[in-house]
């Protein structure tokens, strides 16, 4: 195997779970830290067949069998190696390279951009404690960061001269370049990180493969990372993993904040456990490696709009990872603070209660159904319904899959059927009734009887003393009628705007309501054309 490209099979590991491969041919059943089932290598009654999810490997107890998912689809499907490489690749989406011995010179090449990443570390920590560094020391002690914490996650200052082209002028450039620690100018090579305080950014196995760097000057953006390198690949890295592995086995879980000072902090405070995204939004990648360690997970996440909504992403990435023993939990930072500052202001008790009080992610995805759909209207509900199904369509295990929409659909009937909204009352605003208008009434009311008979119910509703003495005035029974009938088309007219601006509000809101709003606008049209017509009558 050792001929073959190790950076896929690596990857291949790192994709795909090795508890998915062994679960679709043997039924297994989590007990403690690891999953058990009946040996497929041998008959047995009694499981002894273990896997662990978190280091990727199978034993038997009974018989002996050891090894991983590659060894587990070459013997239970009796296949060569490339075929069951094609095999794992097909499942983890991944194209099959072209297999053929490892170049010499390319395994040189990466030893030695390994080499530069590390001696580059170097020589960062040691500028951070030297006057140039004077002000990126006083920033992370600031910070609370003491001399240990700076020495355990290596971190460093890249001053503002070519610290890093100067000292590796013997090495070569394209070498250099490769790491992203340099780039080439109309002048030679010049440092990327340049007046900037430095994290060094480690692979799972704890080899410094890039770096962020933060910005000294106020300058935006606050934090700059490597590009994207043969050995660096942002959407697949997961700050702080390489120290927090051991917690997360020992924690049953792994926590998801931010940034990497948070998570740098969680870890020094009592939550080794923590780990964080590299300036990007979590993509699968992201979770694919920490499902590898444990598949229960907390986001922790700012309160405010922008925290919401990662984790609403956060929500739906994770999705298809799920099995029955997931714990995905939510938990959020609000008065617009983050972890970092809860620890500062309230320590480590004050982070344990938010973690504590974490949403569970049935709750959570509930939440995000109500809060962004009307749910109180039939249209509301059957686009909050569509988003729940399009979220549990993603689990993968079916019998999971059924639990969601059984869970859902017992919230539907007890808290959407039988939601009783209280009917809002529309008080349009009508003009006060001046004297003239009032004068005119109460001599129409007094004159014409028979108008009261045909239009009681509307002059009740103008709260005017009719038995008040007022001057008379010369009217017939045509123009009196025409003047009650206008009044009445006007106010009409009012309360249609008003309900109209309702449903206008409940449309930006979600609901499903433009057939109401197109039988108010054929309303308002038939009431101007009857105003219409009383001006030419």
């Amino acid at each position: 195997m050792a001929s073959f490209d190790r950076n896929f099979t690596d990857e291949l590991r790192m994709r795909l779970s090795i508890v998915d491969v062994v679960g679709r041919r043997v039924p297994l059943s989590r007990k403690g830290q690891n999953y058990w089932g009946c040996c497929p290598f041998h008959n047995e009654k009694t499981p002894s067949f273990s896997v662990n999810e978190e280091k990727g490997f199978y034993h038997c107890f009974g018989c002996g069998e050891h090894g991983d998912i590659i060894s587990f689809t070459m013997k239970t499907n009796n296949m060569e190696f490339r075929d069951a490489i094609t095999e794992l690749a097909a499942q983890a989406g991944l194209k099959m390279p072209d297999y053929k011995p490892r170049d010499p010179k390319v395994v040189a090449r990466e030893e030695s951009y390994l080499d530069i990443t590390e001696k580059a570390t170097a020589l960062f920590q040691k500028n951070l404690f030297e006057p140039a560094g004077a002000a990126a020391l006083e920033y992370i002690r600031g910070r609370g960061f003491t001399d240990d914490m700076i020495k355990k996650y290596r971190i460093g200052y890249a001053p503002k001269n070519n610290l890093i082209a100067n000292n590796f002028a013997n090495a070569k450039q394209e070498n250099l370049i490769a790491t992203g620690l340099c780039r080439r100018g109309n002048f030679g090579l010049y440092d990327f990180f340049r007046d900037k305080l430095m994290f060094p950014i480690f692979n799972v196995r704890g080899q410094i493969v890039a770096f962020s760097g933060r910005s000294m000057d106020g300058s935006e953006p606050k934090y700059i990372n490597t590009t994207d390198t043969e050995m660096f690949h942002k959407r697949a890295t997961v700050f702080g993993l390489n120290f927090a592995r051991d917690a997360i086995y020992r924690a049953g879980r792994s926590i998801v904040v931010e940034g990497q000072i948070d998570a740098i902090q969680m870890q020094c405070h009592g939550f080794g456990e923590t780990v964080a995204p590299l300036g990007t939004a979590l993509t699968e990648d992201h979770i694919a490696l920490l499902c590898k360690s444990n598949r229960n997970i907390t986001f922790c996440f700012d309160g405010d709009g922008a925290g919401q909504k990662a984790a609403a992403r956060a929500a739906s990435i994770v999705m298809p990872f799920l099995r029955d023993t997931s714990d995905v939990r939510f938990a959020f930072v609000s008065g617009g603070k983050d972890p970092d500052e809860v620890l500062k202001s309230g320590g480590p008790d004050a982070m344990r209660k938010i973690i504590d009080g974490a949403t569970d992610l049935t709750d959570f995805l509930w939440e995000i159904a109500n809060k962004n759909y009307v749910t109180s209207t039939p249209g509301g509900q059957s686009r909050a319904e569509k988003f729940l199904s399009a979220e549990i369509a993603k689990i993968k295990d079916e019998n999971l899959r059924r639990a969601y929409d059984k869970e859902y659909a017992s919230r539907k009937f007890n808290q959407w059927s039988r939601w009783t909204r209280k009917k809002k009352e529309i008080n349009v605003e009508i003009p006060e009734v001046n004297d003239i208008t009032r004068a005119t009434l109460i001599n129409i009311v007094n004159s014409f009887p028979e108008l009261v008979e045909r239009h009681g119910d509307f002059l009740g509703t103008l709260n005017i003393d009719f038995d008040a003495t007022v001057p008379q005035m010369q009217m017939d029974a045509v123009t009196a009628e025409r003047y009650i009938v206008s009044l009445k088309l006007q106010k009409y007219m009012e309360k249609l705007i008003a309900d109209k601006k309702e449903y206008m509000v409940q449309m930006l809101n979600g609901a499903d309501v433009r057939d109401k709003i197109e039988a108010i606008d054929k309303d308002m049209e038939k009431v101007r054309s009857k105003q219409e017509m009383l001006v030419v009558i």
